[in-house]
């Protein structure tokens, strides 16, 4: 029998062909890191939007007189204007015209991609930026005699606005005259200015000038008064309280994900306290996993809430969301890396693959982190934004082609070894594997139409799948792999066990590891030949020792003095055949 060296050397040199199993190909992992580098760097170049406040308060002063509001409202959401100041220190012959523009568009990108100089100058204009960019607009003003009345919380109109429509700019006159009949049937109430009519994106814009009356005439100046200024509060509440249509769909989002991963959290431990005794490592990482995806989605949904009800954000806690989900997404990518090395399963331990596991983790938390606060701080644009995106891109493509690199020796492995179980196993995450990837194709290529190659974008509404499909899709994948390796009485069947000699412990062995039966009918099996003088090429110097040793040495003093004994019984019969043959 050969020693386990020789049996790895055979075993290794035996080439098994499985019709429908060959998913690997040499250029397989260099069209998958393609593919997933442009993935990567489509889907996670933030925008220009984000979760939408709803509460702002500006500084007004010298400097600082004007400002513009970006935000997706409800039909009926109303928009109001509070004024906080020291009466004391205000000149009583101050005035003061707070003037006012509301325009909605149908185009997402004409709202939140305009700048806030080009914005300005859109101030009180009645037609389209360009043909078919359709939508409405309201305008008004509100004049204050002095600061107390300024200050002081009243109704400033007792109807509101009428709306226009946006015209082109080539309409007769008849059609820039025309106005829209007052839509709202109720009151403005304290402190309310202006409603929005319609589901849109909304640019709202708010100019101060401060003026002062001498003699009894009032004199007006573009410039504010040096050494005052105060502070103006915008608020806009709708029927869900500060949220936005493009907001809400992705907090019941984010609630459906901490619930599911609740579900994820009560089932993984439920069997892994069933079946404590058979836990493998891989296990424990999984559970890591599914315990920081829940208090992420639950750190976000928190989030989203407080954007509902309070109109604004906790910055801290933002931030904190984001570092939370850099580590989880991290982790995340290890426990693929690691799923895919075999760990615990073909492999007892990872050796020095620990260490670049560890910086390739620590690397991307370092810079998905970096991304994550200098976009919640505002931060994040020009070479600092390329910068993080490439470096992400980069570091996402290396572990793609990594993942797929160790799938394909893994699988390999398995299938020269014939374990019809493992190999199983890893044929179903190699397939998810291969459906998130076309997913993804798919996925992209529909954003990039729908989104970035348009000139209007007017599919606002779905913006939200963007961030939610990437989500959606790990927890797809993250699913799959508690499926396959849940712990179970049989977890054992996917621990690593190494090749032996011992005839009893290849007996358990294979008991452990089935061997192919009918999946594999009609294999080739290349130089798999019985041949005794391939076998003997296979012996190494000390096999052929133990063998010569085994064959001259003996074993016992019963086989030394056996043969002796029976020569002398020969001779001696002999020698009589020889005497009866002389008489």
């Amino acid at each position: 029998m050969l020693s386990g060296k020789c049996q790895k050397d055979a075993l290794y040199r035996t080439v098994v062909s499985v019709p429908g199993t060959d998913l690997f190909k040499v250029k397989m992992p260099y069209v998958t890191v393609c593919l997933s580098c442009f993935l990567y760097f489509i889907s996670h170049i933030p925008g220009d939007f984000g979760a939408e406040i709803s509460l702002w308060n500006i500084e007004i002063n010298a400097k600082q007189d004007s400002a513009v509001f970006r935000k997706t409202l409800f039909a009926n959401t109303t928009i109001f204007l509070k004024f906080k100041g020291d009466a004391m220190s205000c000149d009583d012959q101050m005035t003061f015209n707070i003037s006012w523009y509301l325009r909605s568009s149908v185009c997402f990108n004409e709202v939140f991609n305009t700048g806030d100089s080009k914005a300005m100058g859109l101030f009180g204009r009645n037609d389209m930026l360009k043909d078919g960019w359709s939508g409405h607009y309201s305008q008004s003003f509100i004049f204050f005699d002095n600061c107390s009345v300024l200050f002081t919380p009243q109704s400033y109109y007792k109807e509101f606005a009428p709306v226009h429509p946006l015209v082109s700019t080539w309409a007769e006159e008849s059609v820039l005259n025309q106005s829209v009949t007052n839509p709202f049937e109720d009151k403005p109430t304290i402190g309310a200015v202006a409603k929005a009519w319609s589901d849109s994106p909304y640019l709202f814009i708010v100019r101060v000038e401060m003026g002062h009356r001498e003699g009894g005439e009032e004199e007006r100046s573009t410039s504010t008064p040096n050494g005052y200024s105060f502070t103006m509060t915008v608020e806009m509440k709708g029927p869900h309280e500060y949220s936005s249509p493009a907001d809400w769909p992705l907090m019941m989002f984010y609630m459906v994900m901490c619930i599911m991963y609740v579900f994820f959290g009560a089932l993984w431990l439920l069997w892994s306290v069933c079946y404590w005794k058979d836990l493998l490592r891989i296990q424990f990482w999984i559970g890591a996993v599914i315990f920081l995806g829940m208090l992420e989605k639950a750190v976000f949904y928190s989030e989203y809430q407080s954007i509902r009800y309070n109109g604004d954000y906790v910055q801290g806690a933002v931030i904190f969301a984001e570092l939370l989900s850099a580590l989880k997404r991290s982790l995340a990518r290890i426990l693929m890396l690691i799923v895919s090395l075999g760990y615990g399963i073909v492999r007892p331990r990872l050796g020095t693959t620990v260490h670049r596991l560890v910086a390739v983790g620590l690397l991307y938390l370092l810079f998905s982190s970096v991304e994550g606060v200098l976009r919640v701080t505002g931060s994040f644009y020009g070479t600092v934004a390329l910068l993080a995106n490439i470096s992400l891109s980069l570091i996402d493509s290396c572990v793609m082609w990594w993942i797929y690199i160790s799938l394909s020796q893994t699988t390999r492995l398995l299938k020269l070894r014939r374990n019809v179980v493992k190999l199983s196993l890893y044929r179903h995450f190699t397939n998810t594997l291969i459906f998130s990837v076309l997913a993804s194709i798919v996925f992209v290529i529909w954003t990039t139409k729908v989104f970035k190659l348009v000139d209007c974008q007017t599919g606002w509404r779905d913006l939200w799948v963007d961030d939610a499909f990437w989500r959606l899709l790990f927890s797809t994948i993250l699913l799959v792999i508690m499926v396959l390796l849940r712990p179970s009485v049989n977890s054992q069947r996917f621990s690593h066990s190494p090749l032996i000699d011992d005839d009893n412990e290849e007996e358990e062995d294979e008991a452990k590891e089935p061997m192919l039966s009918k999946a594999f009918e009609g294999m080739k099996m290349r130089g798999t030949k019985p041949d005794t003088n391939d076998a003997q090429k296979l012996l190494s110097k000390e096999d052929e020792d133990l063998k010569w040793v085994e064959e001259n040495i003996p074993i016992s003093v019963a086989d030394v003095a056996l043969p002796v004994i029976l020569d002398e019984e020969e001779e001696m019969q002999k020698a009589e055949m020889e005497r009866s043959k002389m008489e």
